[in-house]
């Protein structure tokens, strides 16, 4: 008798969409800047060093879509919009931090493996 396989073949594509949010750099970086506290939008592209105003919008879409965070408009003139993670973007922030911190732990080594390899190689 074979065992079962620990995940089935769709359940891997169904993740694999959301691994790619969580693993791109945009989104992490705007978990991250939304951590602390809510921001407005030119609040977000100012700490978010590199970022385009049509890239933040969407990256703002796909995390709000996904759950991760909440549009807010406040009724003024002109209407002031307000981002702020939700109960699910915040579990994520710990995990995206922890990552964010080996990398920073870990890039002197990195960066000696990749000079090993890339002389190596030639």
């Amino acid at each position: 008798m074979t065992a079962p396989l620990p995940h089935q073949h769709q359940d891997c594509r169904a993740v694999s969409s959301i691994l790619a949010m969580v693993g791109d750099k945009w989104s992490v970086l705007v978990v991250m800047t939304l951590r602390q506290e809510p921001r407005r939008f030119n609040e977000l592209k100012r700490a978010v060093s590199g970022i385009s105003q049509q890239m933040l919008t969407r990256t703002l879409k796909g995390l709000e879509r996904d759950g991760l965070v909440a549009r807010t408009v406040h009724p003024t003139v002109p209407p002031q919009v307000e981002y702020a993670l939700t109960d699910l973007g915040h579990s994520l922030a710990d995990p995206v931090r922890q990552l964010g911190e080996w990398a920073f732990g870990h890039l002197p080594v990195i960066y000696a493996n990749r000079e090993r390899y890339d002389r190596a190689a030639g």
